[in-house]
């Protein structure tokens, strides 16, 4: 015999159990359930199953009854319990429900014997009031006891549960909608009709919450799509950081290695500009010993094709693995070589498909064709990219805008401007509609062919309504619409016609469009043209008023503006302030800054020079060091008088020194000028050739005595290490000592004498990877790393061969050389 339990309130209480009818028959008290004897004891609930929660204060059982299940029905439990969920009383539903769960009965026995008709009633009015919190809470307890809460919910019940998610999308209730969202799929609800998944990893994104998006992914069992979802939208918004962290979550997780993670977060970081991580990304696949399939090789490579000897790394570790190239490998090999100018490889890779298509391995598409019609049209090759446009048509491959635009752009960029206007023709006829950029070209055939004023007839003719008239009426409905790059390129057509360039842009902005940074350049690089550096500076300005920040080209077009003005000084304070808001100086920018003095007067100016040097290797340019290392010879060369016999001889132009990199030399020059006037003058000649440590001590006695002008004069011995007493290059060490030796005594009448040895390490730079020539694609192409320009070898400590000039002799070198002439 089982005990069955109703809990019941008073009739003054707030709940609805007040009386209860008789499941027997007629006879039935109608007193209420206070003024009935409790005459049966109460059955103590399962250590299993907790106390339901939402009753907050629970007041004790008005009355116990035996139930005997032959006697008393199932059903009527069940009827009471659907018609107080009718009502919206779920606090006294989820009791029934409970009493009867904790008498033995089966949650699911109970829930097949429930009017779901009723239920589902109660819970769509209170979802309708948006009392959604009281609705989880409830089937939270129901839950827990055995009864599927999906079971209460009928087809209009989960169309208001959908509304009221959409609502706290729409208020963009992230926190909420995600908990409520792993509630009810803990409750097998069907997540995905409740809410575009999608829409949601959105919501999260644009708060800028990772960790939610990540707890939602998770809710799915498609979740690696979702956390793809994540990475990429997050990325979309160059947010870097919330990304790894979605594709760190993805790979705890998931099982496995997704290919389809590894290739969105490499993509991503191509988004973000962020090349390096990428390639961590790949080594850490590799290292887990995972394969990368070809479309996570053709990601990587296409965000890194900006690097050549890079890209084709990868390809060939990819060919190493035993993984297959595709149509798209060899497009992004293309489009690498084209980033790089690499014409020639670009032909042996253009060669390589057309075989592999002769043999049916691949078939080349637009993309290909147009890759290296684009290679041929920026080396300005027309004549070979109009060739490809041949080989397209005979393949049966269709050109489209963009093939066109790169064949019209060959031609421009070779100024010949009748072809392009005839390509642009061909492209009407062939039916393919051209794009802004297409009209954008033929006005920069004409700038390119100096015929200006043709660029603005045509421009005139293509702003009006009747373009047909210009390339015939049979092109009816051909439209064209400008563009800032319009306007950018008729501005080059301005020549000096600063005012002209300014109505263009005042144009630009009356008809919706607003200048850019190339704008903006174009027109400080005009007001430069007529000599008005004033007017370039305050266009700097003009950009930042309108709310634009000057870029690298902004910046390095008003230095070059001051450069042409012989305003070296101004050129200067702008590269120190672009490097104050942090704007990188690109290769063009650094050598205008170095090929900015003809000849140096001062030790100061030595040292800008120098300055701006170690900065542009240290940034990673190769710089043409010969012109550089001309000037700095010539300065120091200015150190003695009378004595161009000598320069002649000592020149580092002599043949004996071709091949090796002038960069050494420079540096050398660049330690010792910054060397303090306080400090131990020691001069360090070690792995320099005689010519190179000629220089490098005439830097030095330059210095000196520019400093000793000032009022500073030498306070201790001139100190040069020649080099190593024993071993290495010894005929070379005799030959700078001797170098040396004459040019202190002879050329310029210092006293010379030899230091003796001294213990000291061995830095010696070897020469064996300081070359700076570009070296054959095809070695790059294996290379792992790229060589290191300068290496040092720390070896054991060794003695040291030094020369030594006296203090006084020097004070007295210095003494004659200043004084007055007569």
């Amino acid at each position: 015999m089982r005990e069955f339990i109703i809990l019941g309130y008073s009739a003054s209480s707030s709940s609805s159990i007040a009386t209860l009818p008789n499941p027997h028959g007629s006879n039935h008290s109608t007193k209420p359930y206070k003024d009935r004897p409790l005459s049966l004891p109460k059955l103590s609930p399962s250590k299993s199953s907790p106390p339901i929660s939402t009753v907050h204060s629970r007041p004790p059982p008005l009355f116990a009854v035996r139930w005997d299940p032959t006697k008393t029905h199932l059903s009527y439990f069940a009827d009471l319990a659907s018609k107080l969920a009718r009502d919206g009383k779920f606090q006294d539903f989820a009791m029934v429900v409970e009493s009867v769960v904790l008498s033995g009965v089966r949650g699911s026995e109970f829930t097949a014997a429930l009017k779901v008709e009723l239920v589902a009633k109660g819970i769509s009015r209170l979802l309708k009031e948006g009392n959604v919190r009281s609705v989880v809470e409830v089937l939270g307890k129901v839950n827990e006891l055995g009864v599927p809460p999906l079971k209460l919910f009928d087809g209009y019940a989960m169309e208001l549960l959908g509304r009221q998610c959409s609502q706290l999308l729409k208020c963009k209730q992230v926190q909420e909608l995600v908990e409520l969202m792993e509630v009810l799929a803990g409750f097998h609800f069907p997540i995905k009709e409740l809410l575009e998944p999608s829409e949601v990893i959105k919501l999260c994104v644009d708060k800028c919450c990772p960790k939610l998006a990540i707890r939602y992914a998770c809710i799915f069992p498609h979740a690696h799509i979702l956390f793809c979802n994540i990475i990429y939208e997050f990325g979309k918004r160059k947010a870097l950081e919330p990304a790894l962290a979605a594709y760190e979550a993805s790979k705890e997780n998931l099982n496995g290695s997704n290919m389809y993670v590894y290739r969105t977060i490499i993509d991503v970081c191509g988004l973000c500009k962020d090349y390096m991580k990428s390639r961590y990304i790949y080594e850490d696949l590799l290292k887990q010993k995972v394969t990368p399939n070809i479309y996570v090789f053709n990601s990587l490579m296409n965000v890194n094709a900006h690097d050549l000897n890079y890209t084709f790394h990868v390809y060939k570790s990819m060919q190493n693995l035993g993984v297959r190239a595709d149509m798209a490998c060899y497009n992004i090999l293309l489009k690498a070589c084209c980033l790089a100018g690499r014409v020639d490889l670009a032909q042996d890779i253009y060669r390589e498909v057309q075989h592999l298509e002769s043999t049916g391995v691949l078939k080349l598409d637009v993309f290909t064709y147009s890759t290296i019609v684009k290679v041929f049209a920026d080396a300005k090759l027309w004549h070979m990219a109009l060739n490809v446009k041949e080989d397209m048509l005979s393949a049966g491959v269709t050109p489209n805008t963009v093939t066109w635009s790169s064949l019209i752009s060959a031609c421009a960029n070779a100024g010949i401007v009748e072809k392009a206007i005839q390509l642009f023709e061909e492209m009407l006829l062939a039916g393919s509609e051209p794009n802004s950029q297409c009209f954008n070209i033929l006005l920069h055939a004409c700038v390119e062919a100096n015929q200006y004023d043709r660029a603005f007839r045509l421009f005139q003719s293509l702003k009006s309504t009747k373009v047909q008239e210009t390339f015939g009426k049979k092109y009816k409905g051909l439209s064209f619409k400008p563009t800032t790059t319009t306007y950018n390129t008729l501005m080059k057509a301005c020549g000096t016609d600063y005012y002209h360039a300014k109505a263009l842009l005042d144009e630009m902005r009356a008809v919706g469009l607003y200048p850019n940074q190339i704008s903006w350049s174009i027109l400080a690089d005009i007001c430069g043209g007529s000599g008005n550096v004033e007017g370039a500076l305050q266009i700097l300005k003009n950009m930042r008023a309108a709310g634009m920040k000057p870029d690298v080209v902004a910046y390095t077009t008003a230095i070059k503006v001051c450069v042409e003005n012989e305003n070296l000084e101004l050129a200067l304070s702008l590269f120190a302030e672009m490097k104050k808001y942090q704007i990188h100086p690109n290769l063009v920018t650094y050598n205008t800054l170095l090929r900015a003095r003809s000849r140096y007067g001062s030790v100061s100016e030595v040292q800008q020079c120098l300055a701006i040097y170690q900065d542009m290797r240290k940034a990673g340019y190769k710089s043409n060091d010969y012109y550089l290392k001309q000037l700095i010879e010539e300065w120091c060369e200015g150190v003695i008088q009378d004595s161009n016999a000598k320069q002649e001889e000592f020149s580092s132009c002599n043949k004996t020194d071709i091949g090796r990199p002038g960069s050494l030399l420079l540096e050398k020059v660049a330690e010792h000028l910054q060397t303090h006037i306080a400090e131990t003058l020691a001069v360090d000649l070690q792995g320099l050739t005689k010519v190179e440590a000629r220089i490098v001590v005439l830097a030095v006695l330059r210095m000196i005595k520019e400093n000793y002008t000032l009022g500073h004069s030498v306070k201790d011995d001139m100190l040069i290490v020649v080099g190593e007493v024993d071993g290495g290059s010894t005929t070379q060490n005799l030959e700078v000592k001797d170098a040396i030796t004459k040019l202190l005594q002879d050329e310029l009448g210092l006293k010379v004498l030899a230091a003796g040895a001294k213990v000291g390490v061995d830095t010696t730079i070897e020469p064996g990877n300081t070359t700076d020539s570009d070296q054959d694609l095809d070695e790059m192409s294996g290379r792992d790393d790229p060589p290191a320009e300068l290496i040092y070898s720390t070896r054991r400590p060794v003695a040291l061969e030094r020369l030594k000039v006296t203090r006084g002799s020097l004070q007295h070198w210095l003494r004659r050389r200043s004084a007055p002439r007569r």
